[in-house]
Parts: structure tokens; C-alpha cells; sequence
């Protein structure tokens, strides 16, 4: 596996992480009301998203030609 690989590897399970933590966050501010859980879940769906946009263009953030 290539380093390159191996990132695409680690920005996913940090996506996946990410993604399950802020479900986690939500479900705990619908039964406490917590307005501290509700902008964790916010923070964490947002951290998803920006991960998920740098893998989907990782080539173009590593100034590399995309291979087939």
C-alpha cells in the first residue's frame, strides 16, 4: 500500500469517526437537551463534511494527476 493510500485509509476512518460521533451527539442532545451536545454534533458533522471534500479532491490538494 502507498503512503498515498494508506492517507486515503486514515482521512476515511477519521470521516467515518467523525460521522458516528455526531450521530452519537444528536441522539444525546434529543434526550437531554443539552446545548452543549448539540454543538458538538454540529462541530463533528462539519468536521465530517471537510474531511469527506478533502478525499474526495486529495489528488488536487497533492498536486498529482488522478490515475484510473
Amino acid at each position: 500500500m502507498s503512503i498515498i493510500g494508506f492517507h486515503r485509509f486514515l482521512i476515511s476512518t477519521a470521516i467515518l469517526f467523525c460521522g458516528g460521533y455526531a450521530i452519537w451527539e444528536f441522539f444525546n442532545f434529543s434526550t437531554t437537551g443539552s446545548i452543549s451536545t448539540l454543538l458538538l454534533g454540529v462541530f463533528f458533522s462539519l468536521a465530517t463534511g471537510v474531511l469527506g471534500y478533502y478525499l474526495a479532491n486529495l489528488t488536487r490538494f497533492l498536486d498529482r494527476k488522478q490515475t484510473p
